[in-house]
């Protein structure tokens, strides 16, 4: 047995990589090489522009995010699959709308995507891996599911499982944006999906004019110090107090740039049971939330990729939802009542919505959508 690839084995294994995705779950899988060269120049004035804010780990590869035979060496095309994830009969726009709700973005209104996706891209490797054995040739291959520096949306443009927007989200036109991504480095030279799926963005705009904060610096350029994403999640000092009012009820990430696009009428549910909403994380009363102890919170994101910001950040992002809701009792009581025990960060939030709410400012809304 020969222990070099042919062709036709390659495009025998590719099609039944196929096979086997869509067995395990995936909605679609594709495969590209791995030249990235124009997406790592552009990452890198990203970079110098400061856009990145206090995300050090964007720009502490050198050139391994963008040269995947760098991160893993010997690796010649990169398998990319994507997973939907949009609970069924959520209500998204219907949550913004009310001051009282808690807004969690979506992706994380059930389990935590990594371990999932981690765990089917390793039995696609196994598979992969398996076939290979019994044919004699050598195979290696690394999974990934937003855990190295990896351009996974690059990636999955090059492999024809969409398109990147204006609002730096891969978009599919016949599934939308809200799906995962996962990539399998392999030293397999397997052919190449060639996109057949242009950049269908055309003139609409509608994703940069309704961002709440006014994050996109043009099409294309997200500048994440301004990103709810990133002010609640990745930030880990005080959200800029020019940025508060515009939060609205955001407590975990943002999906407005989605929600509004037009491509998303699109998108079909998950039936992954695991994506599904927990604890009512998908409309929760921001009082009801806030007053959690830190158990509660340990308890009730097990599992959750929300609960990577701790409890601390976790009040922090409700406070200032709190200051951006209707000034009842009920929440200036939930304020008070936790202001004693507060963190100084916390404190400090607390105290600018008490401010808010006892001065009778209203928060003004930012949403553009039927």
């Amino acid at each position: 047995m020969s222990n070099t690839p042919d062709p036709q084995t390659m495009a025998e294994l590719a099609t039944q990589i196929r096979v086997w995705g869509r067995e395990l779950g995936f909605q679609q899988v594709g495969i590209t090489d791995c030249q990235l060269e124009k997406h790592g120049e552009r990452l890198q004035h990203w970079l110098d522009a400061g856009y990145n804010g206090d995300m050090e780990w964007m720009g502490a590869h050198g050139d391994k995010r963008w040269r995947p035979d760098l991160l893993e060496e010997g690796t010649l095309r990169v398998i990319s699959v994507r997973l939907d994830y949009l609970p069924p009969d959520t209500q998204p726009v219907q949550v913004l709308k009310d001051p009282g709700k808690a807004y969690v973005s979506r992706y994380a209104n059930g389990r935590d995507y990594h371990k999932l996706i981690r765990k089917r891209l390793a039995q696609l490797a196994q598979q992969i891996d398996r076939y290979c054995e019994e044919r004699g040739i050598p195979a290696q291959g690394r999974a990934f599911t937003d855990s190295a520096p990896v351009m996974e949306r690059a990636l999955a443009e090059k492999a024809g499982l969409g398109w990147i927007g204006k609002n730096c989200m891969v978009i599919n036109s016949q599934a939308g944006s809200w799906f995962f991504l996962g990539e399998i480095y392999t030293n397999l030279p397997l052919p190449i999906d060639v996109s057949d799926e242009p950049n269908r963005c055309g003139e609409c705009t509608a994703c940069l004019k309704v961002c709440p904060t006014d994050a996109f610096i043009d099409a294309y350029t997200l500048d994440a110090r301004r990103c709810i994403s990133y002010l609640t999640i990745e930030n880990k000092g005080p959200i800029p107090e020019e940025l508060r009012e515009p939060m609205g009820n955001r407590v975990f990430g943002c999906d407005d740039c989605q929600i509004i696009c037009p491509w998303n009428k699109f998108a079909k549910p998950t039936a992954e049971q695991d994506f599904h909403p927990r604890h009512g994380l998908d409309s929760g009363e921001l009082t009801d939330l806030f007053r959690w102890t830190e158990q509660e919170f340990l308890k009730k994101t097990e599992g959750s990729a929300i609960r990577r910001i701790g409890f601390e950040r976790w009040q922090r992002n409700l406070a200032v939802a709190l200051g951006n809701a209707d000034a009842t009792a009920e929440v200036i009581t939930a304020l008070e009542e936790q202001l004693d025990s507060a963190t100084p960060l916390v404190a400090e939030h607390i105290q600018w919505a008490l401010a808010r709410l006892r001065s009778g400012r209203r928060r003004k809304r930012k949403i553009k959508r039927s």
